[in-house]
């Protein structure tokens, strides 16, 4: 059974964090997992999936931003800091 670790975004890229959901997700469709491992996969899924979801709509709200930008700003590196706590 695969090992349960708590989920920590700011050590964990979003691509960890992502393969840890899909672990999970493989983790509960077993037949034979008890079914107190099963919700707190299911809970540690839960909090997985939102913090993936918020950093995908920061990314989404950049990448926006850069395809809104002028044209005439074509010296300016924009900023690309994808998930930086802005909260």
């Amino acid at each position: 059974m695969a090992k349960t670790k708590k989920p920590d975004s700011e050590k964990d890229s979003f691509e960890e964090r992502l393969e840890r959901l899909e672990l999970l997700g493989e983790e509960i469709r077993k037949n034979d997992i008890p079914l107190d491992k099963a919700v707190k996969a299911f809970e540690e899924g839960i909090v997985l999936a939102r913090t993936l979801q918020k950093d995908l709509e920061k990314l989404e709200g950049r990448v926006e931003i850069l395809m809104n930008e002028p044209q005439d700003n074509k010296n300016v590196k924009p900023e690309l800091g994808l998930f930086d706590d802005d909260d």
